[in-house]
């Protein structure tokens, strides 16, 4: 298929499965340009969107000829060109109809910048559970060696 930081053409119906498959695996962004390759804004928002996907790793950019996929196009509502879909985990989270260029801009960055929040707030929070976890460790370590040890230094009474 494309690599990365690039427009995924979708095909067919089952390329167009496949990588919404992946993006609910990886959780990814995916912004989906709904198009119409003979339809004049759809051609000029085209070099946007590659701009877009080669600045944006973390974000999947899909493309999806509404005539070669009528089908796809109609499941998800689209009734106008170009439209761009932002999927998580399989919703819709957001969209763009029309050729708006700094409209599609503001909101990769919006998302992306939301998805990176999200990835630090789980790193961070997964560091920070580790971090505990460990404290809390060492802290009963220390507790039951202190306490074993004033009991082996307490004299016992004997009759």
């Amino acid at each position: 298929m494309a690599e990365e930081n690039q427009v995924i053409g979708c095909h067919t119906t089952q390329a167009w499965e496949e990588q919404l498959h992946k993006g609910n695996e990886n959780k990814k962004l995916l912004v989906v340009d709904f198009t119409a390759w003979s339809y004049g804004p759809c051609q000029l928002i085209a070099p946007i969107l590659a701009e877009l996907a080669k600045k944006n790793p973390k974000v999947t950019f899909l493309k999806v000829d509404v005539d070669e996929l009528k089908t796809v196009s109609e499941k998800w509502g689209v009734d106008a060109v170009p439209t761009f879909l932002f999927l998580k985990e399989g919703k819709v989270v957001d969209k763009v109809v029309g050729a708006k260029k700094d409209e599609l801009r503001t909101k990769v960055e919006k998302h992306d910048a939301a998805a990176s929040r999200v990835d630090d707030t789980s790193h961070t929070g997964a560091t920070a559970k580790a971090t505990a976890t460990a404290c809390n460790s060492a802290t009963a370590t220390a507790t039951a060696t202190a306490t074993s040890t004033a009991a082996a230094a307490t004299p016992t009474a004997t009759a």
